[in-house]
């Protein structure tokens, strides 16, 4: 009875057009899907001793699938490869029924699903089968035509569920979004052979992904599960701001909701501001870029009222861009967090430092890219923008002849430059990555900006906080070079290159969510507008 079940699905299946890859099919087709999967290099530690079953079928099978269901051009090619290379032998099936490595991607795909709505990736046929061979004990006897048709079934799954959980919608083109990193090349077919040949375990250590991704994810997972359980609601704030000792009703809503998102060890009704919720308080400013005074003013009121389905779509929001970056280099670089005004130093691709930073105002965004840093330039003279030339120096140059000398500026070919010293715009160092955008890093004389909580303020070069500090941490390889060295060509007054020996990668970043080292969700203010501009795409209905 059983059986004639399954096989009635499949026949069923077999004519009309199933939901597993009505997405796909029209993605599958375009130049960029191509161009980020093809793979440029298989798993070599795959080998017929490792990888493959000791069952095959008929190669004929495959192509009639393929024309039976109607499946993609590209999409053929990518699964003909795939079996091509295993000799057409089962990569779900072995000798003893469906294989460990099925199991496993069930499991992968039902942790998918639990924080992605996708209807594409629901297949009753599938599950029904799955359902039944496992409820069997993997007893249960199938045709070779079930069973084959289980195994292309499976594959195309595979394929559907790795291109959405791993290269995200590819319909997204992020350089319209502003986002000129290099977008990550996957390739799904060598993601499979890994499966395959590790029998579905230890998945994490062959995941086409960055660490951040699988933080944010389990992130995700944790916030569906208060939002199943009712959220934190909403309250009306009486008052502009609360400080410890204060005692308004909604203070007992505040507590709970710090309780909910984890800033707040223990949680009862009390309506008074103590020393407990104190703490949680500064928890969570410390989560949100904000001043840890633990006064709940007008900023930490803003970040309170989010609701859980605004940080849910935060963080699937930058859970998007994460497929895009590849993995963090495991050599030393530079990462710039934009929202969080942070420089980050990484050696051999551990976190070693961080410094603040001011970025591009709003109407002077900083470039989001990548590139390598190539000279550091002490004493460095100012190159007046002709923007900022055109709009500042020359109305303040009708206004006062003696503008020039007054801030140290000199006419240099067609335009003004500032010279060197302390005064200097860019300070006593700059950071040269040479690029299209005439985005760096530099120093600066104006200081108390780095006292402000947010810091978009520069025309969209970036000003780093320790400036000595990261000229040292750059140099620190080159032993003509030490701290007083530095200090002295930093003063001279006269410019000097100085080109890095060993190029160092520098990423100008975009992340509102990311989980930090002490596993804590990290939420910043969309400072550019960029997290609205990709939302339209990502939740377009």
């Amino acid at each position: 009875m059983m059986l004639n079940f399954i096989r009635a699905i499949f026949r069923q299946s077999f004519f009309l057009s199933l939901l597993v890859f009505a997405v796909f099919s029209s993605l599958a087709t375009s130049c960029s899907i191509t161009d980020a999967e093809e793979p440029e290099k298989r798993d070599t530690g795959i080998t017929v001793v490792n990888a493959y079953s000791s069952i095959f079928f008929d190669s004929l099978n495959l192509e009639q699938y393929f024309v039976e269901q109607k499946v993609a051009d590209t999409l053929q090619k990518m699964i003909r490869d795939f079996y091509n290379v295993r000799n057409f032998q089962y990569a779900w099936f072995d000798k003893n029924g469906l294989s460990e490595q099925a199991i496993h991607f069930r499991s992968l795909l039902h942790n998918y699903l639990l924080t992605n709505d996708d209807s594409g990736l629901r297949n009753p046929t599938i599950e029904a089968l799955w359902d039944s061979v496992e409820a069997n004990n993997n007893h249960l006897q199938l045709s070779e035509e079930e069973k084959t048709n289980f195994e292309f079934e499976l594959t195309r799954l595979f394929y559907d569920y790795a291109f959405k959980a791993y290269i995200g919608n590819n319909a997204i083109d992020p350089g319209a979004l502003k986002w000129f990193i290099p977008r990550k090349k996957v390739s799904v077919t060598t993601m499979l052979d890994s499966l395959v040949a590790n029998k579905g375990q230890n998945i994490s250590n062959y995941e086409p992904v960055n660490s951040q991704y699988k933080l944010l994810n389990d992130v995700l997972k944790k916030l569906y599960q208060i939002k199943q359980q009712g959220g934190w609601g909403r309250t009306e704030f009486t008052q502009k701001k609360y400080v410890p000792g204060d005692d308004y009703p909604e203070i007992a809503w505040i507590r709970n909701r710090l309780f909910l998102s984890g800033d707040l060890a223990l949680n009862d009704s009390s309506t008074v501001y103590d020393s407990l919720l104190l703490d949680g308080v500064k928890n969570f400013q410390l989560r949100h870029g904000l001043a840890p005074d633990g006064v709940i003013g007008v900023g930490t009121i803003a970040f309170l009222n989010q609701s859980v389905d605004d940080i849910i779509r935060k963080v699937m929001i930058n859970i998007e861009r994460q497929r895009w970056v590849p993995s963090e280099p495991q050599t030393d670089f530079l990462l710039v967090n934009i929202p969080e005004f942070m420089l980050h130093l990484y050696e051999d691709g551990k976190h070693v430092y961080k410094m603040s930073v001011v970025v591009g105002s709003t109407q002077h965004n900083t470039v989001i890219f990548t590139d390598e840093l190539k000279y550091v330039v002490f004493s460095p003279y100012w190159n007046v923008p002709p923007s900022i030339y055109k709009n500042e120096i020359l109305p303040g140059i009708a206004k006062d002849p003696n503008y020039l000398a007054r801030h140290n500026m000199e006419y240099y070919g067609n335009g003004v430059r500032q010279k060197p010293g302390p005064s200097n715009s860019l300070g006593l160092v700059k950071f040269l990555f040479p690029n299209n955008y005439n985005i760096y890093l530099h120093d600066t004389p104006s200081k108390s900006l780095f006292n402000e909580s947010s810091r978009a303020f520069s025309h969209g070069c970036i000003r780093v906080s320790e400036p000595l500090k990261l000229a040292e941490w750059i140099l620190r390889k080159d032993t003509t070079w030490n701290r007083d060295k530095i200090v002295e060509a930093m003063n001279a007054g006269k410019e000097k290159y100085v080109e890095v020996k060993e190029k160092i990668p520098v990423i100008i970043g975009y992340f509102t969510a990311w989980v930090d080292a002490e596993g804590r969700l990290q939420l910043r203010k969309d400072i550019y507008g960029h997290d609205e501009a990709l939302a339209a795409k990502l939740f377009l209905k």
